[in-house]
């Protein structure tokens, strides 16, 4: 029987399920509460007008209101569409125009603050309101700052179905504005299952959650799939490497998962003495590096499980299995509660150990893009694979090997970053003609940003000013790491930019330059 969020929940009404440290007393929350806590805050939201499809955008860090909130607008067949509450203003609009809000939630004193969030929530007449935990009533506030285009609504409390949309996220494009993934519940309980699965989770097994719930990442591996099996989840409200092993073992942890950036940070740090009891370390949504794999297991003395993921598969698609199968370093593993396929151009399967696109076939899949028919047919086969735009093969074990990316989309440490949205911010500057903007090397991210810049002519400018510009327009991961200065931009002999052929271009005049 297909789940939804609310039925796939179902731990120990008298078990943890999610502690949150703070001092002097941490946050401890069983499922009994959970559930009441969330049946409070969705009967709040249905009073509001809340009903079936309302996108209903969550601008909050990692929270114990976060958690309450989004399944809280799933169980009343809203759509729960988190949002990076570090966001800049144009950000914030955007997203809210693009679907519509009904509501934005924002942390406590947002309002008198005004808050990006609020501002932008404003334009769009959305309604606003702040959460925070009133510990004296042992609930999570909904308190309405501004019913905008709720003003007069009212809904009674409604039941989920399996096909309802329970998640919105954007994924960015490289040449069109980024696309709307619908995730239904449908999607996301069967990731859940999947992850559960994929690393034999049990009521036992108790997570460190510091990837942003904002991302698909943390909101599937690190909360829903621990609910799921009836675990439990620790959430700090951001990482911190000097706080996570004191936590991870103050609160008795026992894996996480994190982008490969985060297990670089800690391998920076002095490991935890003594050394807790860690049954897995997962890393997702960036390639992780054969050296680091090694540096991890040698460290921490836990096996070193590499994932693969997409926000349109609701996030896992393979991984590495636990021992005693083989996991293999510079893998992705293997497809877990998916079908796997290498495909040509033309969408015929190519023979083990060649190279072509990886595509997937799978219940946790969406079925296709919001308002984007065009980007529906082409990531879609004939017999519904999804075209992941990443290069590939299977390898002699049938382990999936990333090889290259077709997307151009820059990956830093996890966030997907749309080269087209940062040309387009960078071209707005009045000296600015034009920007082209691409993925560069980095020993901490994977890859960081790297922009070729062609001013005006008889304009002057530096990089660290240009820099600032977009920092004040932009969310602080999106600006560039370096910029290239360069009177004529790369082009094909048609004309075309291209943005690997003005990547190389760039970083071979800087080496030229060097070794003047």
């Amino acid at each position: 029987m297909t789940l939804t969020l609310q039925t796939a929940i179902k731990g120990d009404p008298s078990a943890t399920a999610v502690i949150v440290p703070s001092k002097p007393h941490a946050l401890t929350v069983t499922y009994s509460s959970l559930a009441s806590q969330t049946s409070r805050f969705q009967q709040q939201l249905a009073a509001l007008g809340i009903t079936r499809a309302s996108p209903v955008s969550i601008a909050l860090p990692n929270t114990w209101e976060f958690i309450v909130a989004f399944l809280a607008a799933s169980w009343q067949r809203g759509i729960a569409a988190p949002l990076n509450p570090a966001y800049k203003q144009d950000e914030f609009e955007f997203y809210i125009s693009d679907i519509e809000s009904a509501i934005v939630l924002v942390p406590r004193g947002a309002w008198d603050a005004g808050a990006p969030s609020v501002k932008a929530a404003q334009k769009f007449n959305a309604a606003v309101a702040e959460c925070y935990w009133d510990g004296r009533r042992g609930e999570v506030v909904l308190d309405v700052k501004d019913p905008g285009k709720l003003r007069g609504k009212y809904e009674k409390v409604l039941k989920a179905q399996p096909d309802d949309a329970a998640l919105i996220l954007h994924t960015s494009g490289t040449t069109s504005r980024p696309k709307v993934v619908p995730l239904t519940h449908r999607n996301l309980t069967r990731t859940m299952k999947n992850i559960k699965e994929t690393y034999q989770l049990t009521p036992k097994d108790r997570t460190m959650l510091v990837m942003p719930l904002f991302h698909v990442h943390g909101l599937l591996a690190g909360l829903l799939a621990p609910l799921y099996t009836g675990g439990s989840i620790v959430v700090p409200p951001k990482f911190s490497a000097a706080t996570f092993w004191p936590d991870f073992t103050t609160h008795k942890a026992n894996w996480y998962t994190a982008v490969p950036t985060i297990h670089q940070i800690l391998l920076k740090n002095p490991p935890p003495s003594p050394r807790p009891d860690i049954r897995f370390i997962r890393s997702c949504s960036s390639p992780l590096s054969p050296t680091v794999f090694h540096q991890l297991e040698e460290v921490y003395g836990a096996p070193v499980l590499e994932a693969y993921a997409m926000t349109e598969a609701a996030h896992q698609m393979t991984s590495n299995p636990l021992p005693p199968a083989k996991r293999k370093p510079g893998t992705v593993g293997v497809g877990q509660g998916v079908e796997v396929r290498i495909l040509d151009n033309e969408g015929a399967e190519v023979a083990r150990g060649g190279e072509g696109e990886i595509c997937v076939r799978g219940e946790n899949v969406t079925k296709g893009y919001l308002n984007n028919e065009s980007a529906n047919v082409s990531s879609y086969t004939a017999d519904g694979f999804f075209r992941t735009g990443d290069q590939g093969l299977l390898d002699e074990d049938g382990y999936v090997v990333i090889t290259g990316r077709i997307k151009e989309l820059i990956n830093k440490g996890g966030e997907k970053i749309s080269p087209i949205e940062l040309d387009n911010v960078l071209t707005q500057h009045p000296k600015v003609s034009e920007a082209v903007s691409f993925a560069i090397p980095d020993d901490m991210y994977g890859q960081d940003i790297g922009v070729a810049v062609v001013l005006l002519s008889g304009e002057k400018l530096v990089a660290d000013e240009l820099k600032a510009w977009v920092a004040e327009r932009s969310a602080k991961f999106k600006v560039p790491k370096k910029i290239y200065f360069t009177e004529v931009m790369p082009k094909t002999a048609t004309g075309k930019i291209q943005r690997r052929i003005v990547a190389e271009t760039m970083m071979k005049q800087e080496t030229s330059k060097a070794k003047l």
